[in-house]
């Protein structure tokens, strides 16, 4: 079992203006999936609400995955990838681009999308959009490599390459 946190960046949600919907979603998604969510919460769209929240996540509850949802758009608030990046041992670009290429074929609006991923220590940390059907479509799309990286990530796997 993978140890998962989540984020949720929402001002609105924060001050309980607005039902957040992305945690259920993203529960959905990883339902029969070998996760175990041992963190969620839901932060104003602020950098160090964020890094306090993903510090927590992977510094002490040793989070495999963090999942973010919100803040990664244009508005002026939208800072979750500012918040995440300078805490970044190492940059994952493809699992975003993958997501954002995947996302462009349902709506031409997703490379609006200035989301990004990386690893912190021994987590993986993913940004996704704000929007609980996108979260939905990004996560089911994702969701295999993903857990093979994360084997990877943890030790129980040593390679990628294909066997054909």
């Amino acid at each position: 079992m993978f140890k998962l946190g989540i984020i949720i960046s929402s001002d609105k949600g924060f001050r309980g203006e607005r039902e957040d919907l992305c945690i259920p979603t993203i529960l959905g998604c990883v339902e029969n999936q070998p996760f175990e969510t041992t963190y969620q919460t839901i932060v104003p769209d602020e950098i160090d609400a964020l890094q306090s929240s993903i510090k927590h996540c992977v510094d002490e509850l040793a989070c495999d995955l963090v999942l973010i949802s919100g803040g990664t758009g244009f508005s002026v608030r939208d800072v979750t990838p500012e918040a995440l990046a300078p805490l970044l041992d190492k940059q994952t670009p493809g699992i975003s681009e993958a997501i954002r290429a995947y996302s462009m074929t349902l709506t031409k609006k997703a490379m609006l999308s200035r989301a990004i991923s990386g690893i912190r220590k021994n987590s993986l940390i993913i940004t996704l959009p704000g929007s609980p059907r996108a979260v939905k479509e990004s996560l089911d799309f994702i969701m295999e490599p993903l857990i093979h990286g994360l084997e990877i990530l943890i030790g129980s796997a040593s390679e990628c390459a294909r066997k054909d």
